[in-house]
């Protein structure tokens, strides 16, 4: 069964554009690895610091490959600094 992962992350005053091309190279390599369906990026026309995540692996061994890899640990230290909230939530299709 694939996992769909949404995350929303508000960047802290004035780190909005440093936010931003961390996530755009995090985007780039996970895009690349196994087991991954999609993985987009969003930023709101509304609010500049906030950017969402929408992704999807094909089952839980490559979401847990891909929080191993090394590009994603990487990303996760150096926004350490850069982030206000990070919001993640794993969901389910509701099949109607």
């Amino acid at each position: 069964m694939s996992i769909t992962i949404n995350a929303i992350l508000k960047a802290k005053p004035g780190k909005e554009e440093s936010l931003r091309e961390e996530l755009i190279q995090v985007v780039q390599a996970s895009r690349k690895e196994e087991g991954c369906i999609s993985y987009t990026l969003h930023e709101s026309t509304e609010n500049p610091e906030t950017f969402v995540f929408y992704e999807n692996w094909l089952d839980e061994d490559a979401l847990n490959r891909h929080m191993e890899s090394d590009h994603y640990k990487r990303y996760r230290k150096n926004i350490e600094l850069l982030v206000h909230t990070r919001e993640v939530y794993r969901l389910n299709i509701i099949d109607l």
